[in-house]
This record gives structure tokens, sequence and C-alpha cells, in this order.
């Protein structure tokens, strides 16, 4: 999903990122430092005890979230975060005994901010990738791949779009690695490149195709589906998922064993239960993952 770029390029060439149902529920979570949704989610005392002191004593976890994913991540009428993972990153600050306070900044923004300790956490469908390891410590906790939509009716194979407009949201993945790829493919075969459209935000690159400014749009595979279904009629999916990666909440690499406390509250939400709830409820379930771990990415 999505990534960034080097120095001021290596921390930004790390931010990799990549949204299902109208139908499911959408908590009505609040903004600032926030209790976790689900009132019934007690602390687990073994992920607590693993908690960096300053993290524990704070009583709340700083995360930073680009909240224009949905479903992932994004914001209610009110301006307020909402999403799946917000949900799940709420019910892991309960097992930790935490309240969250999100910090709602651009995507590249947001990675050099969790090196820099400005944020304890990011939340923002950060691929995990060896790369991204090389600057960050990865909490794995689900897998997506990247997709395609295109406007209803029209027919675009994603692996020859050659001379086509194709929108993407700025510093992720698609915009980086992939597009940029399948564009050179065209022209090493005497074809006309991509017309790449990068946008700040998925909800304007979606808007580029319902508007038809752009012939087709690529992002992360549940936030391509969750566009498809909101869109009305107006999307419709084009080719398989491929390229499915880990997502991984990136914590700095001297946070002590704060990646540990994160893994075991993980943990403990799939013991009872609860990460498969929510997922469930927002229609992503198949991208649920059995072994929580820190840097699974092995490329």
């Amino acid at each position: 999903m999505k990534i960034v770029l080097p120095a001021v390029l290596a921390v930004a060439a790390l931010a990799l990122t990549g949204c299902v149902n109208n139908e499911v529920a959408t908590p009505g979570a609040s903004g600032g430092a926030t209790d976790a949704p689900a009132t019934n989610i007690s602390a687990d005392e073994a992920a607590v005890a693993l908690l960096p002191e300053d993290i524990k004593s704070a009583g709340v976890l700083q995360i930073g979230s680009d909240a224009s994913y949905a479903p992932n991540e994004f914001k209610d009428a009110d301006g307020n975060p909402i999403g799946w993972e917000i949900e799940l990153a709420d019910a892991m600050a309960a097992k930790l005994g935490l309240k969250t306070n999100y910090n709602i900044a651009k995507f590249d923004n947001i990675l050099p901010a969790v090196i820099g300790k400005k944020y304890d956490v990011g939340l923002s469908s950060f691929f995990d990738t060896k790369e991204r390891q090389e600057q960050a410590d990865m909490i794995d906790y689900y897998t997506a791949g990247i997709q395609w939509a295109v406007p209803a009716g029209k027919t675009v194979d994603p692996d020859n779009a050659c001379g086509l407009k194709v929108a993407v949201q700025n510093g992720t993945t698609q915009a980086l690695d992939d597009v940029p790829a399948k564009s050179k493919a065209c022209t090493d075969a005497g074809k006309p490149a991509i017309e790449q459209l990068g946008y700040d935000t998925q909800d304007e690159a979606t808007a580029a195709v319902t508007l038809g400014r752009a012939d087709a749009m690529t992002a992360d595979s549940p936030v391509i589906q969750y566009a498809v279904k909101q869109s009305q009629g107006k999307l419709e999916l084009s080719g398989d998922i491929y390229s499915v990666f880990l997502y991984g909440m990136p914590i700095a690499k001297d946070r002590g064993s704060l990646g540990d406390a994160m893994v075991e509250a993980l943990d403990s939400l799939k013991a009872d239960g609860t990460y498969t709830e929510i997922l469930s409820k927002w229609g992503v379930e198949s991208g649920a993952i059995d072994t929580f771990q820190i840097n699974g990415a092995k490329e």
C-alpha cells in the first residue's frame, strides 16, 4: 500500500501504503485521547508488563494516521478517525491499559515522525518491507494486495494499461513502484507510457475515476473493494489481487519492548476473538493473519 521516499527520501522512500462493504457498521470513534471503543476489553497484564515506562506512565498511545483510506482509516462526518484499523488499534491499546490519541497527518510525514518519536506508532496501512525495516520496526497485523478499479463498463488490463491515465495516491507503493514499473514495461515494448495521476488523498484519486478524469485507479485491495462497493455502480473491479504484503504498524527501532507489548496485545485479541470480530464487522476478514510478529516481511 503506502510507500515513501531517500533521507528526506530515505525515510520518505519508506512509506509504502497501500479500503469494503457499504452495509458494515461504522463505529463512532471520537477524536483526541479516547477510551478504547470496546468497553468489555480488559487489560492483559502480560502485555502491560512489557510496556516501556514512559508510555505506561503517560497512559496514552500516540498514533500517527492519514485518515483518508477507507475503510482502513478515515473520518466520520464530524472529522473523527474511524475504520477497522482504528478500531483494532483502540482494542490493542485497551489490552495495554492505554487510551489512544490520533494525530492526523499526511502519509509521507508519519514514518519520519515515528522515527523521531513524535508519535509512538504509525497506523496507516503501511506495507512491511525489508527496506522499511531498516528505518523502523514493523508490527505485522494483516495482509493486503494491490488491485485496480475502473469506471463501470470499461475494460482495462492492469498488465497492459499503456497510454491510459491511472489515478494513485501520492507516496504509495502503487505510485512509487507498481505503476512506474508497468509504465516502463510499456515503453520497453515500444508502447505509450502510462500517464500517472497523483493525488494527496485516496478520496481524490477515486473521484478522478468516477468523474472521468482517469481511466483507472489502483490502491490496496481492501481500499479498492470498498470504493467499488460505495460507488453505487459507478466503479467496478478490474483484474485480480496481486503483490500481497503484510501490513505493519511502524515504531522507532529504539523503543525498547514496545513492539513485544503490541504483539502480546494482538495475540490476546486473537485469542479472545476480538481480532476476528473487528475484521468481520468491516468485511475485511480475508486478510487476517494467524501469527503476529515484528518485521515479518522477507523482501
